[in-house]
């Protein structure tokens, strides 16, 4: 239960905005180690905004694929809601019956 939380949207863009206020603070000093690092945190980034535009395309992929299905499949679709939300209040009642003894 104890799982860490993945960052949320906003947070990831706080954390870009960080870094590249750090990038921009550090393009001044000079060092090996300094450019290395800067390099590494560059890419990062674009690997990170690349990851993020994927993550987004396929989200908006998956989401029009499942308005698809519903719209040609609508009582099907209501059955299935019907039936995972009464197989989860089933699990949800047993586990707070059980946490109740």
């Amino acid at each position: 239960m104890n799982q860490p939380t993945p960052p949320l949207p906003n947070e990831i863009d706080q954390l870009a905005a960080e870094a590249r206020a750090l990038m921009a603070a550090t393009a001044d000093v000079a060092g090996e180690k300094v450019c290395e690092a800067r390099k590494r945190l560059a890419t990062a980034l674009e690997r990170g905004r690349a990851l993020a535009s994927n993550v987004r395309d396929q989200a908006v992929a998956g989401a029009k694929a499942t308005d698809e299905a519903v719209r040609e499949h609508p009582y099907q679709a209501i059955a299935i809601g019907v039936g995972v939300g009464a197989l989860l209040g089933f699990l949800v009642a047993r586990r707070c019956a059980s946490h109740r003894d």
